[in-house]
C-alpha cells in the first residue's frame, strides 16, 4: 500500500490495530487517507466503499471534514440522499458528502483524530438511512 505521508502515530497505530486496508497519497497539494474495503450498513447500494478523508494541513489541530465515497453510494429505498457533490481523487471519482461538525460537537484537538472522524461517518451512514422520505 502506498504511503505518500505519515500519519500521527495513534492514528497510524489505530488502522493497523483495526486491520484496515489503508493508504495515504498526494494529489494537487492535498493529502488524502484512503480506507479501502470501508463497511456500509444495510440500506445502502454497496456493501463496503473505499472512504477518502482529506487531511488537512496543520493535522491534528485542523479538524478533518466531510466524507468522500467510492463507488457511489444510494439508498436502497430510491430516497435522494442531500448534500452531494464530487471529488476527483487519484483518478476516480469520490461522491462527497458534505457533512460537518456542529457548534455543540466541535473539533477538539487533542482528543478528536482519524478514529474519532470515523466514528462520524458510521453515525451520517445511520442518520442518512434513517431518514424518511
Amino acid at each position: 500500500m502506498r504511503r505518500y505521508f505519515n500519519l500521527t502515530e495513534s492514528d497510524h497505530d489505530f488502522l493497523e490495530s483495526n486491520k484496515f486496508n489503508w493508504e495515504t497519497v498526494k494529489e494537487h497539494n492535498m493529502q488524502w487517507l484512503l480506507l479501502h474495503d470501508f463497511p456500509v450498513p444495510d440500506g445502502y447500494n454497496c456493501k463496503s466503499v473505499t472512504v477518502a478523508l482529506m487531511i488537512p494541513p496543520g493535522y491534528p489541530v485542523a479538524q478533518i471534514d466531510m466524507a468522500f465515497f467510492h463507488p457511489f453510494l444510494s439508498r436502497l429505498d430510491l430516497a435522494p440522499i442531500g448534500a452531494l457533490s464530487f471529488q476527483n481523487i487519484d483518478g476516480r471519482i469520490f461522491q462527497r458528502w458534505s457533512r460537518h461538525r456542529t457548534a455543540q460537537n466541535p473539533w477538539q484537538p487533542g482528543v478528536d483524530d482519524v478514529s474519532t472522524h470515523l466514528e462520524l461517518v458510521k453515525y451520517w451512514f445511520e442518520r442518512e438511512i434513517n431518514k424518511t422520505q
